[in-house]
Order: C-alpha cells, then structure tokens, then sequence
C-alpha cells in the first residue's frame, strides 16, 4: 500500500476521533458537574518497529517520515465549573478541589465499591438515606458511613461539610480526593471509578461545601466550537491528501506506465 496513503488515513481517522469526543464536550455543556476529555495524539512507530521486525532491512528516509499520528488515551480536564444557584437544601457544590465519595452496590474490576463525583445533586430516597439524585448510590460521611438524617427538620450544610439539623450536627459530608488523577476513570452518571491502589490513596481534604449550589459543566463553549472545526477541517484536509494521491497512483499506472 502506498506510504503516504497509510499516513494520510492514520491523520483523518485521529481527527474524526477527535471530533467525536470534542462534540460529546459540547452535548454535555448542560450536564451537572460534567468534566470534558481532552483528546491526545501519538507518534506511530514506523510498522518495521511496531512489528518488532527490526533485524530487517528497511529504507531509513522513509523511516524518518514516521508513521502517522495513532489516538492516545484521553485525559480528562479538573477544571472548576460555574457554581449555579438552585436553592434547594440537598444541592451541593464544591469550591476548589476534591470530590464527594458515595458507595456503588456492584464492584468494579477491582472489587472497588467507591466511586468519586462532582454531581452534588442529592435526595432523600425511600429509607431516609442521602442519595444522589441520578443514581441513587448513598452519599458517605467521613466515616465512609451513608448519611441519614435523624429527624424531619430542615437540613444545613456548612462549608466544611457539617450538616445540621433542628441545630445539632449529625454528620459530616466527606470530600475527597487522589494524589494522581490519573488514576481517576470515567464511569458514566458523573462517576468515577478507580483503581483497588488508587482507592487506597483516597484522602479526605478540606474542601469548601456550597449548600443550594451545583456545579456546572467546565466546558467553554466557544473553545469547544473552535476546536470540533479545526478537527473537522483537519480530517478533509487528509482525506484531500488520500484523494490527491490516489490520483497520483492512477497517472503512474495509467498514463506513465503505459507501454510505448
């Protein structure tokens, strides 16, 4: 197959990637403590070194061009939200770092239960528990116990996380948060999920709770537009390439490959 053709399709197959998670950023923008992805790229070896082949002889000019771009794994933005007044008293936000920590009833791969979330929106489900809304998976206190609510009184929230009814504190909200987010995978509902190593660095942290607040996507809708465009544009301008070169491949064949 011809070199070039492989280069130009690894680059519009990478850019069409790119697309694709660029504009789920932009169906999220209205999602509740949404984290966009941040698509990467990386260099492919050259197939002679991808294939483990190297005691072959191969042409070094060649080489040198590369082998495209290949998608690599996504990283994930941290970045803080907008804070959105909702007035309601099981609406949480944080302000700065760190997480809220609920239990999920099935484990993950590595029998983790623990699951981390920006999405403070909470309710009271049929057993009295603080649950989030979505998912109904229990939000933990600093015990890492599920919260309940002793009486049928209004609920305060303050900014270290205490929560107060008929003005005694019954429990503390946990924040938390990872040394290496790295570590942090993306789970669905507003969830992330960790490893059974990374779960065991979960620390608690002084994170600043905002009662009748939710945080909103960190997705800047402009940048977004900009950057789904420049990944469109840049995949037709290599399916261009494929084109143009396809074209080339049939003048070799047919017109100076004809026989005289």
């Amino acid at each position: 197959m011809n070199y070039a053709l492989q280069i130009s399709a690894s680059g519009a197959l990478t850019s069409m990637y790119r697309q694709d998670v660029l504009s789920n950023n932009l169906a999220n923008m209205s999602t509740v403590g949404y984290k966009p992805d941040i698509p990467t790229t990386m260099q492919r070896d050259p197939a002679r070194i991808e294939d483990g082949l190297s005691h072959l002889a191969s042409n070094e000019l060649i080489e040198r061009l590369g082998a495209g771009v290949l998608a690599a794994p996504n990283r994930v933005s941290f970045a803080q939200g907008a804070l959105e007044t909702t007035n309601r008293p099981l609406d949480l936000a944080i302000e700065g770092d760190g997480f809220f920590v609920v239990r999920s009833d099935s484990p993950g791969g590595d029998g983790v239960q623990i699951r981390l979330t920006r999405d403070g929106r909470f309710s009271l489900d049929s057993s009295g528990q603080i649950v989030m809304s979505t998912t109904g998976l229990p939000l933990l206190d600093i015990r890492n116990q599920p919260i309940i609510p002793p009486g049928s009184g209004p609920l305060g929230v303050a900014v270290d996380g205490s929560m107060t009814q008929n003005g005694e504190v019954f429990a503390r909200v946990q924040i938390a948060d990872v040394p290496d987010r790295a570590a942090l995978k993306k789970e669905g509902a507003g969830l992330f999920a960790t490893t059974a190593a990374g779960a065991s660095s979960i620390t608690p942290i002084e994170g600043r709770v905002r009662q009748g607040v939710v945080e909103g996507a960190a997705v800047n809708e402009i940048a977004a537009i900009m950057a789904v465009t420049s990944a469109s544009r840049s995949a037709q301008s290599n399916i261009g390439m494929i084109s143009y070169h396809d074209r080339l491949m049939d003048r070799a064949i047919n017109t100076f490959g004809r026989s005289a």
